[in-house]
This record gives C-alpha cells, sequence and structure tokens, in this order.
C-alpha cells in the first residue's frame, strides 16, 4: 500500500503578474485581500508590497501616536496604518495620522477628507516615496498637514497646503516648521512637541 502523497500548502500570496503588468488593481481588490497579504500599498493600479519596518521607525511610531492621542483635541483621533484611499486606483497607509473623530472604529480605508494629518517616518528603502511621492499625492488629495520624520537622528519637518501650484495645476506642501529640539505649531492645533517624547 502506497502513502498518500502529503500535500504542499500554497505559498505566500502575491499580486497577479499579469494585473501587475496592465496596473488594473482597483480599492476594492485591496478589500479582497487575504488575510495572509502582506502590508501592501496601491500606486496608479499597481500593488506594492511595502518593507517591514525596524524597531527604530515602529518605536517612532508608537510614541507619535501616544502623544498626539493626548494632546489632540477630542474632534480628532490618532491612528497608525490605516489606508487612506488617494483615487480609484491608489492607496496609501501613513505611518502614523489624525483623522476627524467620528470616523466609525470598524473603517479600515478612509477618504482624503477624513484626514487631516498624514505622517510619514522616512527609512532607508522608503526615503524616495516619503520625501516626494506621498507628499505629492497626500497634497494633490486635499490632505491639509503632512510631516516628514528623519531618523538618526530624529528631525521633524512639518508641511501644510499652500498657495503653490504644481505643473499640473495641484496645490503643494510648504514647510512651516522643523527641528530635531521642539516643533511649535498652531495648525491642525496648537502643538508644542518635544522631539525628545518621540524620540527611542
Amino acid at each position: 500500500m502506497s502513502a498518500e502523497p502529503i500535500p504542499t500548502p500554497p505559498g505566500p500570496w502575491c499580486p497577479d503578474p499579469m494585473r501587475q503588468q496592465r496596473a488594473d488593481y482597483t480599492l476594492e481588490d485591496l478589500l479582497t485581500l487575504p488575510d495572509d497579504a502582506p502590508r501592501v500599498e496601491l500606486v496608479d493600479g499597481v500593488i506594492q508590497v511595502t518593507p517591514s519596518p525596524t524597531l527604530g521607525h515602529q518605536d517612532i511610531s508608537f510614541l507619535l501616536r501616544l502623544w498626539l492621542r493626548s494632546h489632540a483635541p477630542a474632534d480628532l483621533r490618532a491612528a497608525q496604518a490605516v489606508g487612506v484611499a488617494l483615487s480609484r486606483n491608489t492607496s496609501r497607509q501613513p505611518d502614523v495620522l489624525l483623522c476627524r473623530a467620528e470616523i466609525p472604529s470598524n473603517r479600515s480605508t478612509l477618504r482624503p477628507a477624513d484626514v487631516v494629518l498624514a505622517v510619514e517616518i522616512v527609512s532607508p528603502g522608503t526615503r524616495r516615496t516619503d520625501r516626494f511621492a506621498k507628499p505629492g499625492e497626500y497634497a494633490a488629495a486635499g490632505i491639509p498637514f503632512y510631516w516628514r520624520i528623519e531618523q538618526d537622528p530624529v528631525h521633524v519637518y512639518a508641511y501644510r497646503i499652500g498657495d503653490r501650484v504644481g505643473p499640473g495645476g495641484e496645490r503643494q506642501y510648504e514647510l512651516v516648521a522643523d527641528g530635531a529640539d521642539v516643533i511649535e505649531l498652531t495648525e491642525p492645533f496648537d502643538i508644542k512637541l518635544p522631539v525628545a517624547e518621540i524620540t527611542p
């Protein structure tokens, strides 16, 4: 009597190469990803697997969310790694964000109008995206405030939507404050953030 072959488990989920080539993934596809799918973002119809963050990156993210949660007014809510649908075929996951407090807790994807502040913490593998691509996309979608946090040493750059427009007529961010010691802002609320409090 011969032994039955042991079935091999399927490999980890990955995007369909043909759909990637056609760049025809949509937000609806993100909602139907299997539970074992990696963390992904959708950019112009192409699914991009995001690299695993470092411990230092996650420490800054956690500390900033904690700080925002304890200092933001009651009408704003701090969250981490929640998807923001920027268009029908583009969705990003800011490392930290402030959204309107009335958003239901069961939402896994937000609209740009729900988001007041998007924050990206720059890692070696995300420099170009966090410094150039994401701010352009967030501004074009109308998210009013964007922070970029560099590591080693921790330095915060705070931007707001300005009057400048890009070559396609889209609005762009302008730098309003930056520092490695303290960040003081009046928008989106009165902020005096000692950078040491978000430094691991």
